[in-house]
């Protein structure tokens, strides 16, 4: 896998409450946004028990490769390797990215947030990390409290660093074309495709503003 090449789109978050909430699985809901055009998926579960967490990541691993998407676990270094995930998305706080090559290898995704800052990124790519992710941009609901980022960071940032830059933080199809002229390779969103209506329609809204 060219794990660069594949780093390019929308980037969907799973978020099991919204799930939930509207009472249609995960999978189903990635799914759609993946026929949509969603190339990466990242699952992101803090609250759930590890059995359903290891069920849920089981089954979106083998989904994503059958669609041919990306698929990531956020934080989880151990549960990613067990569902022979793509990689891992890391925070600031979580298994610094030296110590998380060692357990994942060479061929694994490794992503990391950066919030507003460009010398953490400078320092993720020195670290060996495969891109790094920027926001919020906009107010977001699932990190209402998250520090905000400009877009001039992601000017700055393709400018300067050699690895894809993710953009995240209350991305819709409204405001996600600056964001990717700014220049964001992919944008990372939860609620404006899982929790549309018509979820592929709106993953395919985002999707079509990439350039090819």
């Amino acid at each position: 896998m060219n794990k660069t090449k594949s780093l390019k789109g929308l980037y969907i978050v799973t978020d099991r409450q919204l799930s939930l909430d509207i009472g249609v699985p995960t999978e189903k809901l990635v799914a759609k946004a993946i026929e949509g055009g969603a190339r990466i998926v990242q699952y992101r579960n803090k609250q759930s028990a590890l059995t359903i967490r290891r069920h849920e990541a089981a089954i979106l691993s083998v989904l994503c490769k059958e669609l041919g998407a990306t698929f990531l676990v956020n934080d989880d270094i151990d549960l990613a390797l067990e569902v022979d995930a793509d990689g891992v998305h890391l925070g600031q706080s979580d298994t610094p990215i030296s110590n998380a090559r060692k357990l994942v290898g060479d061929d694994k995704i490794i992503g990391i947030t950066c919030h507003n800052d460009l010398e953490l990124a400078r320092q993720a790519e020195q670290q060996g990390a495969d891109y790094v992710a920027f926001g919020r941009f906009y107010p977001s609901i699932s990190k209402p409290t998250a520090p905000p980022a400009s877009v001039d960071i992601l000017k700055l940032a393709s400018e300067e660093l050699k690895i894809p830059i993710c953009a995240i933080g209350g991305i819709n199809h409204n405001n996600a074309a600056g964001l990717i002229t700014h220049g964001a390779d992919m944008l990372a969103v939860i609620y404006s495709v899982l929790a549309a209506k018509k979820v592929t329609q709106a993953a395919n809204q985002i999707s079509k503003l990439f350039p090819d």
